[in-house]
C-alpha cells in the first residue's frame, strides 16, 4: 500500500514546482475533518489562514514581509505530528519583479557639458574641482589635467584648476573639456563641481578677476 504524503512532503513538492524567481505563493489546505480543521487554523495562526469551507488558505513569501517557506515548513510540520490528513494545492504564485538595470555611471565629460548647459549665457570664469574616487589615479589624472594646470588640494582625492570662456585666467572651455574627456578615456572616474563662476566680466588693464581660496590666490 503507497504511504500518503506528508504535508511537508507535499510542500517541498509545490517548492520544487514553483520558478527560480517566485516571490510568493497562496495556498490551500482540504481537510475534510471539521476538528482537524479547527485545530490546523489554531496551529497555522502564524500564517494568518482563512478558512474558505473546507479548505484553511494562506500566503507564503519569499521575500519581504510575511510567513517565509521555512515558516511554512516547519508549521505545517506540526500538523503531521498530530497526524492531520489534509491535501496541500497552490492556487497561484507570483514572481519577484526584475532587478532594474544599474544606471552607467556618467563621465566627466558629460558632467561639465551638463554644468556648463545650466551656466548663464555670459560666464567668464570658473573655479573647478575634480574629485577621483581613488588615490590610485592621482598620478596619471595629473598628467592627462596638465593643460589646465591642476593643482592639489587638502587630503581629498583630487584636483583644482580655473576656466575662462573667452579671456583671463585658466584654460579655455574647449580645453578643459577634452582634459576631461582624456580622464573618461583612461577610465579615470570622478565627480566634477564647479565651486565659483563668475559673468559678464569686463577686465580693465588685467587678465581678468582673482579669487582668494584660504588666504591664496587661485
Amino acid at each position: 500500500m503507497l504511504r500518503l504524503m506528508s504535508l511537508v512532503e507535499q510542500w517541498q513538492e509545490i517548492e520544487r514546482s514553483l520558478p527560480e524567481d517566485w516571490a510568493d505563493a497562496r495556498l490551500a489546505l482540504t481537510i475534510d475533518d471539521e476538528a482537524q480543521r479547527i485545530r490546523s487554523l489554531a496551529l497555522l495562526g502564524p500564517l494568518v489562514p482563512a478558512r474558505h469551507d473546507r479548505q484553511i488558505r494562506f500566503f507564503v513569501a519569499r521575500r519581504g514581509a510575511g510567513p517565509g517557506p521555512d515558516a511554512a515548513r516547519r508549521l505545517l510540520r506540526l500538523l503531521d505530528r498530530e497526524g492531520i490528513a489534509a491535501t496541500l494545492e497552490l492556487l497561484s504564485s507570483a514572481r519577484l519583479a526584475p532587478s532594474p538595470e544599474p544606471s552607467p555611471r556618467r563621465g566627466l565629460t558629460d558632467a561639465w557639458d551638463l554644468s556648463v548647459a545650466e551656466l548663464p549665457e555670459d560666464w567668464s570664469d570658473l573655479y573647478c574641482e575634480v574629485e577621483l574616487t581613488s588615490s590610485d589615479h592621482l598620478e596619471r589624472a595629473a598628467l592627462l589635467l596638465a593643460p589646465v594646470n591642476p593643482a592639489r588640494y587638502g587630503g581629498t582625492p583630487g584636483f583644482r584648476f580655473r576656466a575662462a570662456r573667452v579671456f583671463g585666467y585658466g584654460a579655455s572651455a574647449q580645453m578643459t573639456r577634452r582634459c576631461l574627456a582624456r580622464l573618461d578615456e583612461a577610465r579615470i572616474p570622478g565627480e566634477l563641481r564647479l565651486l565659483r563662476v563668475l559673468s559678464d566680466t569686463k577686465p580693465v588693464g588685467t587678465q581678468g578677476p582673482v579669487w582668494y581660496v584660504g588666504g591664496k590666490v587661485v
